[in-house]
């Protein structure tokens, strides 16, 4: 089979697989805190076995790499905790939209720190992503009497999917100075950071009961974090970035879907509208996409 059509089919699954992760969260019906946790726990274990058999634990580590990787790990497990958080509040679909600011994120962060140049077509690209943010706050869901309490619950979700994107995207540009790391060493280290951090604050003396939130929370450590490594990052070696980027999208549409077909959350038009302005803006900004012809020198 030809790499690119294997690399294409990998990446699908990948982004397929990430897509669900919402009703994996919302079904096991533990506290985010113990999700997040468990979905650390399970996925240490997971990409441990991973990176064993890859001989990936033999001399590659050094007290930089550990460092580094350990603080881009503690941003990823914040936006973790604050995506998961941000479903039952907001939805899947629209916190998944939301949450699909981070390559903005990333643009601000390149103009802040490290000096490059805001062109006008990121600039219009990310006022389109900004006028669908706006599309989709305003549309807070009616909820009759308790219209006030579920609108602000609504707007602490949007908020909180915004925040796991900036988080995401701090992960990102800590995760650069690693280059030449394997990135599935990286997610070890960032997985059992999570261990760490939540150990604490997780509820382990009152374990879940029943069979069911254990498979969804297994499934969350072994497959979202796991397979969709694996499968993400042989992807990435056998495709062009265009690619790529083309194929990320599935994730937020396969958000989408999951949350209409599992749970009969339907968007209100403004809230289309305003989703799909986000991700054709985001789509514009990683694929760099323009929205004008350039003048031809005579």
């Amino acid at each position: 089979m030809d790499n690119t059509i294997r690399g294409t089919i990998e990446m699908t699954a990948a982004m397929a697989i990430l897509g669900t992760i919402g009703w994996f969260v919302v079904l096991s019906g533990q506290p985010i805190m113990d999700v997040v946790f468990w979905h650390c726990a399970f996925g240490a274990v997971t990409l441990l076995i991973i990176c064993a058999a890859l001989g990936l634990l033999r001399g590659r580590l050094s007290l930089r790499i550990v460092a580094i990787a350990a603080l881009g790990g503690a941003a990823i497990v914040i936006n973790w905790l604050l995506l998961f958080s941000a479903f039952s509040r907001a939805s899947i679909s629209i916190a998944t939209a939301v949450y699909n600011t981070q390559p903005f994120m990333l643009v601000g962060f390149g103009a802040l720190f490290f000096s490059e140049r805001l062109t006008m077509i990121k600039l219009t690209w990310l006022g389109i992503a900004f006028a669908g943010m706006l599309l989709i706050v305003q549309a807070a869901p009616d909820a009759g009497p308790a219209a006030g309490d579920h609108g602000a619950d609504y707007f602490t979700g949007i908020a909180m999917a915004l925040a796991a994107a900036f988080f995401w995207a701090v992960a990102a540009i800590v995760t650069k100075k690693l280059k030449g790391t394997p990135p599935h060493l990286i997610a070890l280290i960032q997985v059992c950071v999570g261990v760490l951090m939540l150990a604490p604050f997780a509820n382990l003396t009152h374990l879940p009961a029943d069979a069911r939130s254990w498979v969804m929370l297994a499934t969350l450590g072994i497959v979202h974090t796991g397979l969709m490594y694996i499968l993400m990052y042989g992807a990435i070696q056998k495709l062009p970035t265009h690619l790529q980027g083309s194929l990320s999208f599935i994730y937020p549409v396969a958000a989408i879907l999951v949350d209409v077909v599992a749970f009969g959350h339907r968007l209100h038009p403004a809230q289309i509208v305003g989703a799909a302005a986000i991700l054709v803006a985001a789509a514009g900004m990683n694929l760099g996409w323009s929205l004008w012809k350039s003048k031809v020198p005579a």
